[in-house]
C-alpha cells in the first residue's frame, strides 16, 4: 500500500479542512515495499503529499489526550483508547473526563476509536502515549499492522524495567526501520489542555524529518522546538521524574526554599553527568527537555512524581500510594534503573541513590534527607557529592 494513497472510509478519511501542506514524506517512499524499507534510514528531501498526514495517538491518559488535540487542530488525527467509555467521551462530548476533568474541552476535529487495527492501518505517524510498562506490548501488535516507515514519536519519559532501554530503542528493536524519536519538555499535560502557553522539543536523529513532524504538533500557544539528541531528551526525561520526587519528600518534611533550590540545582547536574556519559548533549539538560521539565516537575502540585514523594513523606507505603494513583508515575519505576546506570557508568549520583532506598529498600524520608546532608561538598562542577 503506497504511502501517498488516499485512505480508506470512515476516521480513515483524508482531511479536507485547509488544502494541501508540504508532506513529511521522502518522495522515495512512495515506491514499493522494498525501496521504502531500503530508504528508511536514508531520509532525502521532502515532497509534497496529495493530503495532509494522520496522525494516530495509541494511549487515551491526559497527555496523550492532549496531544491528540494539538494534533487535530493542525490536521486528521486519530486516538486509539482502551475503553469504549472514553472513546465516546471524546467522540460525543470532546472531553476525556477520566483523565482531564468535565472543564477541559478537546477539539471537536478529534476522533477516538478501540479498533486497534483500524488506528494501526491509517497511521502516517504513531505517537505513542503508553507507559513504559506497556509500550512494548503495543508496539509488538502495533508490528503486525503498520506499514513500513511510518515514523513513531514517543511521549513517554520513562525507561524499561529488565533491559534498562529507552523507548527509541524498544522502537528500533520491535520495528526496525521506522524513524523514532521523543516528544518531551515542561509539558504538564492539564495546563497544556486549558490553553496556557508551553513548549516541548522534538527529538529526531534526522532533522529534515523533525522539522516537518514538528509542524503537527505546534500551534499558536504550543511551540514545538527540534533536536537530534535523542538520547539526551530520553534521558532527560526519565531521570526529572526521580528528583521530583526527592523534592517531594522535601515538601513533607517541610524544608525551605533555598534547601528545594539546591535539591534542584544538584539534581540537574546529576542529570547531565549520567545523560552526558550516555551520549547525550550538555546543552539539552540546560534546555526544556532538561532544566525546563525538572522545574516544572518538581514544583508543581499537578505533578504526579512529586506527588508520590509527599506521600512518601506522610509515612503511606510506595504500593499505597501507586493503588491510590489512576496513572503512572514514572519515577517510580525509573529509580533502581538510574542506579544500574550510575554503577555502569562510575557516577556518583547521591540524590537517586536515596529516592531509590526509599523506593525500593526500605529507607524513610528522614533517613535520605539526612543521607544527603552527609555529603561532603567539593567541586561544584567536577565533585562527586551532593
Amino acid at each position: 500500500m503506497l504511502l501517498m494513497m488516499r485512505l480508506s472510509v470512515g476516521l480513515c478519511e483524508p482531511y479536507d479542512g485547509r488544502g494541501t501542506r508540504q508532506g513529511i514524506y521522502p518522495h522515495s517512499v512512495a515506491t514499493n515495499r522494498s525501496a521504502r524499507l531500503a530508504d528508511s534510514h536514508t531520509l532525502i528531501g521532502m515532497a509534497p503529499a496529495q493530503r495532509e498526514p494522520k496522525v494516530v495517538v495509541l494511549g487515551g491518559g491526559s497527555w496523550g489526550t492532549t496531544v491528540a488535540s494539538i494534533c487535530a487542530r493542525r490536521g486528521p488525527t486519530l486516538q486509539w483508547v482502551r475503553s469504549q467509555e472514553t472513546a465516546d467521551d471524546i467522540n460525543d462530548k470532546h472531553r476525556n473526563t477520566k483523565y482531564l476533568g468535565n472543564e477541559v474541552e478537546l477539539a471537536h476535529t478529534l476522533k477516538a476509536t478501540t479498533d486497534f487495527s483500524e488506528a494501526a492501518e491509517c497511521a502516517d505517524v504513531i505517537v505513542m502515549g503508553v507507559p513504559s510498562h506497556g509500550f512494548r506490548g503495543v508496539l509488538t501488535e502495533l508490528a503486525r499492522e503498520l506499514r513500513p516507515w511510518v515514523p513513531v514519536v514517543s511521549l513517554v519519559k520513562g525507561l524499561e524495567q529488565g533491559t534498562n532501554y529507552r523507548m527509541s530503542q524498544i522502537v528500533n528493536e520491535v520495528l526496525p526501520g521506522h524513524p523514532a524519536g521523543i516528544l518531551a519538555g515542561p509539558n504538564i499535560a492539564r495546563e497544556v489542555a486549558e490553553g496556557y502557553a508551553a513548549a516541548a522539543v522534538l527529538a529526531m536523529p534526522d532533522q529534515s524529518l523533525a522539522a516537518n513532524l514538528g509542524k503537527l504538533f505546534r500551534t499558536r500557544r504550543f511551540r514545538t522546538y527540534t533536536t537530534d539528541d535523542v538520547v539526551g531528551v530520553e534521558m532527560a526525561g526519565a531521570l526529572k521524574n526521580v528528583y521530583a520526587i526527592a523534592v517531594g519528600m522535601g515538601y513533607s518534611l517541610g524544608i525551605g526554599e533555598n534547601t528545594r533550590a539546591m535539591v534542584i540545582a544538584r539534581a540537574l547536574r546529576e542529570m547531565s553527568k549520567l545523560g552526558e556519559a550516555m551520549g547525550g548533549h550538555r546543552d539539552t539538560f540546560a534546555g526544556l527537555a532538561g532544566m525546563g521539565d525538572l522545574i516544572v516537575t518538581c514544583t508543581s502540585q499537578r505533578s504526579r512524581n512529586r506527588h508520590v514523594g509527599e506521600q512518601l513523606g506522610s509515612g503511606k507505603s510506595i504500593e499505597e500510594i501507586i493503588s491510590s494513583m489512576n496513572q503512572v508515575a514514572e519515577g517510580v519505576k525509573a529509580a533502581s534503573v538510574i542506579m544500574e546506570f550510575a554503577d555502569k557508568y562510575g557516577i556518583s549520583m547521591p540524590i537517586a541513590r536515596e529516592v531509590d532506598g526509599v523506593v525500593n529498600h526500605g529507607s524513610t524520608v528522614e533517613q535520605a534527607y539526612r543521607g544527603l546532608a552527609a555529603e561532603k561538598p567539593g567541586h561544584e562542577v567536577h565533585g562527586s557529592g551532593f
